[in-house]
């Protein structure tokens, strides 16, 4: 007669070490598995940014977070976590979490980068910049500008309020757009002029030679925006 089998630790291995392997492997379904093997809890901004866009898509489609785990196929301890910035998503689960809330990836990363330049301009205010016919009644004044930035529009507010005999041309790198505001004038590019008044708009190409050329109700005033 054979002697009963009996089931012997691996020499070396505590067994406490064995039982808790074990116990482990009964709760593997539960695992995203796009996750890593041993997730460590964090809270980074990142983090934060998704679990913010996660729980706002969800509530905005009316689910629950069982309802979205079984969309994705995650567990719902994994949405909690997720939701309340406690483990590090995968590319798999951001792409299973998209898909199941019916969202383009990047969605989930809104509001992450923030530190943006803006310049916000009260009216009546903004830098005077002097150009040629400042001194005649010709006002530009510009209303914003990003640093660093090579590529950044430009806008000035130009006033006109004297009919003087000086029309200042200007040439430039890049675009420009003109917006109408106030008064009537003949506005020259290269060898053509068109008749501007308030509602009307003009994109030009800033190589060509370009500027006022007759002022004809005042006070004129126009938006002009360029672009390199």
């Amino acid at each position: 007669m054979m002697a009963p089998m009996t089931n012997h630790a691996p020499e070396g291995t505590d067994a406490a070490q064995t039982a808790g392997g074990a116990a482990a492997g009964s709760t593997a379904a539960l695992v995203d598995p796009g996750a890593p093997a041993d997730p460590v809890a964090v809270s980074g901004k990142l983090e934060q940014v998704i679990a913010t866009q996660v729980r706002h898509y969800r509530t905005a489609n009316g689910l629950s977070a069982a309802e979205l785990a079984a969309r994705t196929g995650l567990s719902k301890a994994m949405i909690s976590r997720i939701e309340t910035a406690t483990t590090s998503c995968s590319l798999t689960t951001l792409q299973r979490l998209a898909d199941g809330l019916k969202i383009p990836v990047t969605a989930l990363f809104r509001g992450a980068d923030t530190d943006r330049d803006a310049t916000f301009t009260k009216n009546g205010q903004g830098s005077l910049t002097v150009r040629s016919g400042t001194q005649h009644g010709h006002e530009y004044r510009v209303l914003g500008a990003l640093k660093g930035r090579t590529d950044a529009l430009e806008p000035t507010l130009v006033t006109l309020t004297d009919a003087s005999d000086v029309f200042p041309l200007f040439q430039h790198p890049g675009t420009e757009f003109i917006y109408m505001l106030a008064g009537k004038m003949v506005y020259g590019h290269g060898a053509y002029e068109y008749t501007m008044e308030a509602g009307d708009s003009l994109l030009l190409d800033g190589e060509g030679p370009h500027g006022p050329l007759e002022l004809l109700e005042l006070p004129i005033k126009f938006l002009a925006i360029s672009a390199k």
